[in-house]
This record gives structure tokens, sequence and C-alpha cells, in this order.
């Protein structure tokens, strides 16, 4: 799937929307994707009335300092995990104060992929309330690829989970 850089930032100005219709700010934890859901989301002109921030968390140490993931948790898990994902998301809206926050952390490649974790392993986090939703998906492509559509997927499963929230 060829995901454009207009095409994140559609999906990002619809999120805006359903946040702006419920009066609620948005955080992320980034990872494999380096911030490109939130580029996607203050591409938009006015973005500011609902993105609140992002934490860019590519080393395991900014996963534990800025969003309070457990040592713990990736020594067993690894930074590419349910667990991970999940802490990533709950540290963000910890840490912000958003309503509603999304968590990325995946293998983009070309290399780090293992037998158990390939290349285009993600797992993601949307957390939003009092509940939080985790989903692992493989992604094939190239690096850029394999990011676009991780953004991609992130914002749109935001945007349903927004929308779905009364």
């Amino acid at each position: 799937m060829d995901v454009t850089q207009e095409t994140l930032e559609a999906l990002a100005q619809d999120l805006g929307a359903a946040l702006m219709q419920k009066g609620w700010m948005l955080a992320c934890a980034e990872s494999c994707t380096g911030g490109w859901a939130a580029q996607a989301c203050t591409a938009v002109a006015g973005s500011s009335a609902w993105f609140e921030r992002g934490f860019v968390t590519y080393s395991n140490a900014a996963k534990q300092e800025m969003l309070g993931v457990r040592g713990e948790t990736l020594d067993a898990h690894g930074a590419v995990s349910e667990a991970t994902a999940r802490e990533m998301a709950l540290g963000a809206l910890a840490h912000s104060a958003a309503q509603a926050a999304f968590a990325i952390t995946g293998i983009a490649g070309p290399t780090g992929g293992t037998a158990e974790k390939p290349v285009g392993t993600v797992w993601f986090a949307w957390a939003a309330g009092q509940g939080c939703r985790v989903e692992k998906r493989f992604f094939s492509g190239d690096r850029r690829a394999i990011r676009a559509q991780a953004a991609a997927h992130v914002l749109s499963t935001m945007r349903e989970i927004i929308r779905a929230t009364f």
C-alpha cells in the first residue's frame, strides 16, 4: 500500500475534527515512525486546538524517562511488544494534558528483524478514557513504506476510536 503525505494529512485532519467535536486533546508516543504521525497532525492548520504533544522515544532510555515504560517490561518483552506499546500510550496520557493518546513501536528495517519479530512488525496502542486497545500488525515494503503504513493505521484507528467514544 502506497501511503502519501497527502493521505496522512487527510487522516490527521479527520482525526482532528473528531477530537474537536469531543473537545479533546491528543498526545502520541512514536518509536519506529520517528514522529511521522505527529508531523502529519501538526501539518494541519489549526492543529494546536487538538494536538497537545508528541514524544519520539526511539531509545529504550527515552521510553523509560519520558513515558514511564518500566525497565522490567522492556527486559521481559522488548521494545516491540504489546506490553511496551500499552505502557507507551498510557505514559503519553499520564505525561500530558490530553484525553486520548496513541503509541507506535515496531521494526521498520531494513535490519533489526528476527524470526519472532520480523521487519514490518508493528505494535500499536490507543488510549482514551479508561480504556487502552493494543494491536499488532505486519506491514511489507521498504522502510519508508512500513513507516508510512504504520502512521496511516494509527491515525485512522485513533479517529474511529474517538468517534466511537461517548
